[in-house]
């Protein structure tokens, strides 16, 4: 896996609180600055997918019982 360099500005406030809260988590600043990012996407994502099964429900709004879904797949 590569990696490449990242810089980024903010102000000294800023820095020293993300600082302190990294060190909490046992966490460098980097990686806490990429995890809350990654994280951050990912919960983007989820909200969009879930947006989309909304709206494929609400479309057609079936659902099944558990033993319907039990006889379906031939669980006792």
């Amino acid at each position: 896996m590569s990696s490449t360099t990242f810089t980024m500005r903010m102000d000294d406030s800023q820095k020293k609180l993300i600082a302190e809260f990294a060190k909490a988590r046992g966490e460098s600043m980097a990686e806490f600055i990429l995890s809350t990012a990654l994280d951050r996407i990912e919960d983007e994502i989820d909200v969009r997918d879930w947006h989309e099964a909304k709206a494929e429900f609400d479309a057609d709004p079936v659902t099944y019982s558990m033993d319907e879904i039990k006889a379906e797949f031939g669980v006792k």
